[in-house]
């Protein structure tokens, strides 16, 4: 039996969340505030994970809050990898890959230790440039990944 919580959200509802999720600027310090935020919300659930904002290829926030590990870092930059490709969240390249019934390697030869379609990841786009960079988190199932995130940027002052 699935609950509400494993319901994945279709390709058109990942692009329209994307779409609303714009940023007017994303500088070092909106990237700290962000990362600031998502760890006060991590910490006040005791959520044990690596939180990351990355932009033009530079890491500007990482913070691993207690109980995360290394392994949940590689994950974090495998599913950035994802979103600076395709410019699209983790998620959303999840669930492409999931609906082909493919892996990122097999329709994209693109070698998983490096690349991971898992929820997680989110485009970080900036009014009238696009795509600058990506915001994420690694630690919890994928789905409650990906929702952090975007829960983090719904709450970030446009």
């Amino acid at each position: 039996m699935t609950s509400d919580q494993d319901v994945w959200p279709t390709l058109d509802e990942l692009v329209r969340e994307e779409a609303e999720l714009e940023l007017a600027g994303l500088s070092e310090i909106d990237a700290y505030e962000l990362g600031m935020r998502a760890v006060a919300a991590a910490s006040e659930r005791e959520l044990p994970v690596a939180i990351g904002v990355w932009r033009a290829g530079r890491q500007l926030f990482h913070c691993g809050l207690p109980g995360s590990t290394r392994d949940n870092d590689a994950w974090l930059r495998r599913k950035g990898r994802v979103v600076m490709r395709f410019e699209r969240s983790s998620l959303y390249m999840a669930r492409l890959c999931r609906d082909k019934d493919v892996t990122l390697t097999q329709k994209y030869g693109l070698p998983a230790a490096r690349y991971a379609a898992a929820g997680g990841a989110v485009p970080l786009r900036v009014r009238g440039t696009g795509v600058v960079g990506w915001m994420g988190v690694s630690g919890l199932p994928q789905l409650d990944d990906h929702r952090f995130v975007v829960n983090v940027l719904r709450e970030t002052p446009r």
